[in-house]
């Protein structure tokens, strides 16, 4: 029997192995990473170590990064799913390190804000929300227009301001901003959409178990926040300037784009927002909260008939 180190080098020596050994090099050293990679060591690397790290360039240019080459975190095509490769250079040898992709981040992200914040809004219809899927008439195109003129303008980073959809029950301002954390997340934008009557209880809750500063430290901080209908919920001058006024403070002040949806108009949710449940009148306190939203959001109402 033929010894395996004479059949490897039998196999290796053979014109047809040479050429595809030519080709995998060709196509790996021309690749725009490698090339990348290579310039920025040229002072340390050499032509034996980038031989010798032939398959580790190789398996670094057929991977996904910045998930170019994935439709989705489960569509994942790379070895270690939701990672992406980073060459390396280790002890003079090239190397491949794997940090979580875009899109992983964004699920760790969503998962332990998930495990935190238990009143996050999505049900099947809203987390399943396409434009595609909206019927484009009259009463919800201004809706529409807007919301997709958001999605292809917004810049981390730049002042932009969301949106406050008003309208009756049913009309689908619920699924418009579905549809909108759909679209965002087709471009890796992080978004949370939260119902507001149960977040405020939670909030309540949450004072027993210490866990009150940190979610509202994270609402605070999510990249696009919505909140799904404001004004449904019973006030309280404690939720109302503990729980809501830090967060849409915080929000404005570091132009974090908010959405909202309501049943009120900015008029019907400021009075709303001035009697408390004790029957107080508040009505500068809820002045301030109608300025911070009024700051954050522009007023678009969604019509039509009921829908559900």
């Amino acid at each position: 029997m033929e010894k395996i180190n004479r059949t490897l080098n039998r196999i290796a020596s053979s014109e047809n192995f040479q050429k595809r050994y030519a080709k995998m090099r060709q196509e790996t050293l021309s690749h725009p990473g490698v090339i990348e990679f290579v310039k920025e060591n040229e002072d340390q690397l050499t032509k034996e170590m980038i031989d010798k790290g032939l398959s580790k360039l190789y398996e670094y240019i057929n991977q996904s990064k910045e998930c170019h080459k994935c439709e989705s975190l489960n569509g994942c095509i790379n070895m270690m799913k939701g990672y992406q490769p980073e060459l390396v250079l280790d002890r003079n040898a090239i190397d491949i390190r794997y940090e979580r992709c875009p899109r992983k981040i964004m699920d760790d992200e969503k998962r332990k804000n998930e495990r935190l914040i238990k009143s996050l809004y999505v049900p099947k219809d809203i987390l399943n929300a396409m434009f595609e899927d909206l019927e484009h008439d009259n009463s919800r195109i201004d809706a529409i227009q807007k919301s997709l003129s958001f999605i292809l303008n917004y810049e981390q980073g730049n002042r932009t301001k969301g949106i406050y959809f008003y309208g009756e029950f049913g009309v689908g301002k619920s699924y418009l901003l579905g549809a909108i954390a759909n679209k965002l997340a087709k471009k890796q934008i992080s978004s949370m959409i939260v119902y507001v009557p149960e977040l405020l209880r939670e909030m309540k809750s949450s004072i027993s178990d210490s866990t009150l500063n940190e979610k509202i430290e994270a609402l605070k901080n999510e990249p696009i926040l919505m909140l799904d209908d404001i004004g449904a919920e019973a006030v309280s001058s404690w939720t109302r300037d503990e729980v809501l006024g830090p967060i849409l403070q915080f929000r404005m002040l570091e132009n974090l784009p908010t959405f909202f949806t309501s049943n009120f108009d900015f008029k019907g949710l400021e009075h709303h927002l001035t009697y408390s449940q004790r029957g107080e009148e508040e009505k500068m306190k809820a002045r301030r909260i109608m300025e911070r939203i009024r700051s954050l959001s522009e007023p678009v109402l969604v019509d039509g008939p009921n829908r559900r």
